[in-house]
């Protein structure tokens, strides 16, 4: 899978990065880590999770049946965790480049900088 992935496999990588996660924990999960402007329906999540499978960056963990349901959990494979770091470098890089350029032009124009120095 190529990078930049779009925001919502980084999400999903993300979580799976923590522990290994089923479905519906995914969502959850996806929604708080970015304060909700990430909201996966089922449909979305479960063909997201089979293009990860198919590439070798998720593996399923395990499969349990509760309450009568079947309900599989997803784990980050190596490969995974391996485009995942390498997606947050490549992110981290732009962030850097944006910073330091509203920085140079905050101090050209006298605008004062925000808080923490990021919008």
């Amino acid at each position: 899978m190529d990078t930049p992935l779009r925001e919502p496999t980084f999400l999903i990588l993300t979580a799976l990065a923590a522990a290994p996660m089923h479905g519906y924990g995914l969502i959850g999960e996806v929604a708080a880590l970015s304060d909700g402007r990430v909201s996966l329906r089922p449909g979305t999540l479960y063909g997201a999770l089979d293009r990860l499978v198919d590439a070798g960056l998720v593996d399923v963990d395990r499969e349990e049946i509760v309450d009568g349901r079947l309900r599989r959990y997803y784990r980050l494979t190596s490969a995974g965790e391996a485009t995942l770091s390498a997606e947050t470098e490549r992110l981290r890089r732009n962030v850097e480049a944006a910073t330091a350029r509203l920085r140079s032009r905050s101090a050209r124009t006298g605008t004062a900088r925000l808080a923490g120095g990021t919008a």
